[in-house]
């Protein structure tokens, strides 16, 4: 349990009121309550790290310890990222692979990642998680699957703990390197003794059931083409035994189809269920190469499925059949994917972007803009098997962002701003609350001092590009 679960709880025992925010004057809020209620002049009231109240704002109580008048502003639950390597910010647009597919995208990437410290970890994650924040994100999860140099997710931790966001820290791994078949170079692999011994610490140092958790660790093998059958049902085993989420990827393009099919002789969604990798507890990242028998079964056993429209565009891997998946009952969750294969963490934008993909490919009735907002919360929840967040209502955590709806991009959509804030050009947050604290204020970053941050960041990604040159 973490402190700040039992200090809330500790306050209830003794009859004390915890600290108290009111969220008032809202032009529109958007709840994603079972009704899907959008508020006029809507407001919050917060007790500590949840939602007390939502209402219109006459309809809340006059005063508390932090008042956020949101007069000409939007305000939505906070958006949730579902996949992502945060590490690669440090790699973005690197010339040779620019113009790969996956594998050889990997190939070009793999000898560059191979000299990461854990420094680089810990101020990625920092710039990944600040870019993710400014945007409307207010949980995400990460996958760390190379671990070089005494690199360790300890160092991903520490930054999402500094500077403030709700964290998903998953435990990724790969064991089989080239001599074995596997696409990673064997200089960058682990022994699967050692990764089931780390994960397990992992989840012992520091995974949080509670409600409203700011830090739950996942088992995270990579991908069926670098770790063995043994890791991926050893890996579910140790996960169901601490009760914790399992996730990596599959069937991102018609490549990892052909692998799968020569390797083990099914179809990556067959492989998943044969090792035990499908359920409410697993989600699979990208799952643009999904068949119909693959849709059925992740709708059946409840599988999530993280849909990142925008590297899926950049390594042309194909367009997702999102929505015969959400048609079927399969549960999705938006995620911008690695800074290397965006090359962005822009999350408002990767909504948009899911809208206007999955209307190139399917229609133009394919999504709404509602429909895209609604994965990017409710979905994402679902997804990270979470019932705390995603939503506006009495109960859940106090996780929400606005958008000032006077700057240039809403002007002519006052009409309908829900709408405008996908539609139109993507847009950074005014203010972003996570577990009740305020992490963004006036679009500025509160937790951090971005500009030192900023600036190493990007001495260490050059002297990262030139180690491989």
């Amino acid at each position: 349990m973490t402190m700040q679960t039992h200090a809330t709880g500790t306050a209830r025992a003794t009859g004390q009121r915890g600290k108290t925010m009111l969220v008032r004057h809202a032009d529109v809020l958007v709840t994603m309550d079972g009704e899907r209620r959008e508020l006029r002049d809507g407001g919050l009231y917060i007790e500590d790290n949840r939602i007390v109240a939502v209402g219109r704002t006459a309809e809340l109580p006059d005063t508390a310890d932090e008042i956020l008048d949101m007069t000409g502003h939007l305000v939505i639950p906070g958006l949730v990222n579902t996949h992502h390597h945060m590490y690669q910010s440090l790699t973005r647009a690197i010339p040779e692979a620019q113009n790969a597919e996956l594998f050889g995208w990997l190939t070009n990437l793999y000898k560059v990642w191979a000299n990461l410290t854990p420094e680089m970890i810990g101020i990625s994650t920092l710039t990944a998680m600040a870019e993710l924040l400014l945007s409307g994100c207010t949980t995400s999860s990460d996958h760390l699957y190379i671990y070089p140099n005494g690199s360790r997710l300890d160092d991903s931790i520490a930054a999402a703990r500094r500077i403030g966001m709700r964290f998903h820290a998953s435990r990724g791994s790969m064991s089989v390197g080239q001599k074995d078949g596997g696409l990673p170079p064997d200089s960058v692999v682990e022994s699967e003794a050692d990764i089931l011994k780390d994960t397990q610490r992992l989840i012992e140092t520091y995974h949080d059931e509670g409600r409203y958790a700011m830090l739950r660790v996942v088992v995270a093998p990579c991908s069926p083409f670098s770790v063995s059958h043994d890791l991926m049902r050893e890996s579910a085993a140790l996960a169901r035994h601490y009760g914790v989420s399992l996730h990596t990827h599959l069937a991102e393009n018609v490549n990892d189809i052909a692998y799968s099919r020569e390797k083990f002789g099914m179809t990556p969604a067959e492989y998943a269920e044969n090792l035990g990798w499908v359920g409410r507890d697993v989600w699979h990242a990208h799952c643009v190469q999904l068949d119909d028998a693959g849709i059925g079964l992740f709708a059946r056993t409840g599988t999530g499925v993280a849909h990142c429209p925008c590297s899926n565009m950049r390594l042309a891997s194909g367009i997702a059949p999102v929505k015969k998946m959400r048609l079927a009952g399969v549960p999705v969750g938006l995620g911008v994917d690695g800074s290397a294969s965006n090359d962005g963490a822009q999350m408002v934008a990767e909504v948009r972007q899911a809208l206007l993909l999955q209307r190139v490919g399917f229609g133009p009735d394919a999504m709404t803009a509602r429909e895209a907002l609604e994965i990017a919360t409710l979905g994402g929840a679902k997804v990270l098997n979470r019932d705390d967040i995603g939503a506006l209502a009495p109960g859940m955590a106090a996780d929400f962002v606005s958008f000032d709806l006077r700057q240039p991009l809403f002007a002519g959509a006052q009409h309908d701003p829900v709408a405008a804030l996908v539609f139109c050009a993507p847009s950074q947050v005014s203010t972003s609350v996570i577990g009740g604290k305020v992490v963004v204020k006036d679009g500025v970053l509160t937790t951090v001092d971005l500009g030192p941050v900023i600036e190493r960041h990007n001495s260490l990604a050059k002297s990262l590009y030139e180690s491989a040159a």
